[in-house]
């Protein structure tokens, strides 16, 4: 059941890229397959059900389509009997900084989730359940960290759920093999410039709570040579 299921959610979530060109396609493709955070979110249920998820850096919108396509297998009886149900969430809005990724997340999704372009730096955000940045912090510098933490913690209410993943930069080679990968990455996207700001995970757990949340950690780079770390945080 849990492989077919896999191979069925997969081909579901890609299947809309199509209709935005073939990298955003392939792109899709490699990232849902190959990344472990998408079967994590669900297979530890980190995302319960919200009014409105909030994706900050949200590239071409995978994560909505992911999320959408758990939901509809779910609802058909297709999901594996151990796993927490997958999230029913009413309103999914995406916060993308390159225009590319915008347009291929539109061009993909629809009207099913609301993407528009902006820069987490600045953008109001408005208010949410559940707030989530992977891989996207470490790009701006501390002060704008912390700023950012601040305002996703205005965003959310009392024991509102705020999901991020990061490297943890006391992760040895591991973590500047993830910094390796990170910069071709990037650069592929179509950024001019890279320079990172990272911490130890000690150091992003103290960030947290200096900005109103209580978090806890979960390894999330499985199956992979990366060092990447999931910090589950809850409002307080």
């Amino acid at each position: 059941m849990t492989a077919h299921f896999r191979r069925s959610l997969l081909t579901r979530a890609t299947q809309p890229y199509r209709s935005a060109g073939l990298f955003a396609w392939h792109f899709a493709k490699g990232k849902l397959k190959g990344d472990p955070v998408f079967f994590g979110l669900l297979e530890h249920g980190l995302i319960g059900d919200a009014a409105r998820l909030i994706d900050l850096g949200c590239g071409q919108g995978l994560l909505a389509s992911w999320l959408l396509e758990a939901r509809t297998l779910y609802e058909a009886g297709e999901w594996p009997a151990h796993w927490p149900a997958a999230p029913k969430v009413g309103n999914i809005w995406g916060l993308e900084l390159m225009p590319k990724d915008v347009a291929r997340a539109r061009a993909a999704l629809g009207d099913r989730a609301q993407i528009e372009q902006g820069d987490i730096r600045h953008a109001d955000f408005g208010q949410a359940d559940i707030a989530i940045i992977l891989d996207v912090l470490h790009y701006i510098d501390y002060a704008a960290q912390e700023e950012v933490l601040r305002r996703v913690r205005a965003s959310l209410p009392s024991g509102g759920t705020f999901i991020t993943r990061i490297g943890d930069a006391a992760g040895g080679l591991p973590f500047y093999f993830s910094n390796w990968v990170d910069h071709a990455a990037f650069l592929m996207r179509g950024h001019r410039s890279y320079k990172v700001y990272c911490r130890t995970l000690k150091e992003w757990l103290e960030a947290l709570e200096r900005n109103g949340f209580v978090a806890e950690s979960l390894p999330m780079h499985q199956g992979t040579p990366f060092m990447s770390v999931m910090l589950i945080a809850k409002a307080v």
